[in-house]
């Protein structure tokens, strides 16, 4: 076992107080968005071994199957297929998207024949992987994920009384879904020159969201949005996108294709790792919207807010995918050990109170914020009080997601 020491992600939109207040630290005054667990090669943990501190990504890449397991070294190759992190956001996230994998394999093969450099900006794919991510609440989260229904999205901008919106809301109403869905995401990629319609779209929302209806609560956030990207034409297509609300425990799978922004709150996300990510607006970070139309599954559907289930004392969130299984365990006192068998690599973070990891090589004690890493070959007990989560890989591979 390896106490991990992880890289704090400064980004913009990150809180200045929900990762202090959780690891029981000083805030710094700036912006502390994503504390990163793992072997991603752009901030590895780094563990602490005879030769001095060391980054996981090297360690793996010195005896992977000592690491990973035979049979995750079979399905992922000499990496750790997943990134753990804990996400504060205090403002709202881009718009963005994710490739499948054979959109991966493909957007990346051709981009490298084409010689675009993997740190050029207008680079879309960064490697040749899909990136798959979840997120398991801490606090209120408040988030923006997937397409309403059309008749759903042309009742909200009728609801905005905003000329232009009336022949996108006309559209929504009478073509079939995908191609009505697709039309207006489209147009909202490429709005007119000047910045005529976001401005009284802008102005549109902040009024609905003092007033009253069904929309009332979407329309705060839209406001919310357009207060922290003023201008911005991303906000167009985020009209189409469902409002969510997650409470603590509660959980989103954000799969393939699926439009999706962060608003507020923290949690705990997983994700296969990859830095694969599109983006629809809210940024200044490159839109390539011809990309998008591609990615972007044009498919209505409603929000599954996940709940985990009950597996011999652990409490599993179901996905669809085989690059990470995600786990909670809520530990007491007089409550059992629970057994962290070996086979495969895990990552234990513990989010409340603190735990206690016992193994052949000794005890190691983690209060909230801090995590250990656990290779294949290893295996351990668990025991203390409060909340820590346990990161790995599915195995056997999940079932379909439904």
């Amino acid at each position: 076992m390896d106490l991990l020491l992880n890289t704090v992600q400064s980004y913009d939109w990150g809180s200045t107080t929900a990762l202090p207040r959780l690891m029981g630290a000083e805030p710094t005054g700036e912006p502390q968005a994503e504390l990163w667990m793992g072997a991603h090669p752009a901030a590895p943990s780094q563990v602490r071994r005879a030769q001095g501190l060391l980054p996981l990504d090297r360690i793996i890449a010195a005896d992977p199957e000592t690491e990973l397991g035979a049979a995750a070294l079979r399905r992922f190759g000499p990496r750790l297929p997943f990134l753990l992190k804990l996400l504060a956001a205090e403002a709202p996230l881009s718009v963005q998207v994710h490739p499948d994998r054979a959109q991966a394999e493909a957007g990346f093969a051709l981009e490298d024949a084409l010689g675009v450099p993997l740190g050029a900006p207008h680079r879309n794919y960064r490697d040749a992987h899909h990136k798959p991510e979840m997120i398991v609440a801490l606090t209120a989260f408040r988030g923006l994920c997937g397409f309403r229904t059309p008749l759903q999205c042309a009742d909200l901008l009728d609801a905005l009384r905003v000329p232009a919106l009336r022949p996108h809301a006309d559209g929504l109403r009478t073509l079939p879904e995908a191609s009505a869905l697709e039309q207006v995401f489209t147009a909202f990629l490429r709005p007119p020159a000047g910045l005529g319609p976001v401005e009284a779209v802008t102005d549109a929302v902040v009024a609905a969201a003092a007033g009253q209806g069904p929309y009332q609560a979407d329309f705060a956030a839209y406001a919310e949005v357009a207060r922290a990207h003023p201008g911005d034409p991303g906000l167009l297509p985020a009209l189409l996108l469902r409002y969510v609300e997650l409470q603590p425990g509660d959980a989103l799978f954000l799969g393939a294709g699926i439009p999706h922004a962060y608003l507020s709150g923290l949690g705990v996300e997983i994700m296969a790792s990859s830095d694969n990510v599109l983006r629809c607006g809210l940024t200044s970070k490159h839109v390539d919207a011809a990309e998008l139309v591609k990615v972007v599954r044009f498919t209505a559907m409603p929000t599954r807010v996940l709940r985990p289930r009950e597996e011999a004392g652990e409490e599993v969130y179901p996905t669809p995918v085989d690059d990470f299984r995600l786990s909670r365990f809520r530990l007491s006192a007089a409550g059992p050990a629970r057994r962290l068998g070996a086979g495969a690599p895990q990552i234990v973070l513990c989010t409340e109170g603190g735990a206690e990891l016992a193994s052949v090589g000794g005890v190691l004690r983690l209060g909230p914020g801090q995590s250990a890493y656990l290779p294949a070959a290893a295996e351990a007990s668990l025991r203390g009080t409060g909340t820590v989560f346990r990161a790995t890989v599915a195995s056997p591979p999940p079932r379909a997601f439904h």
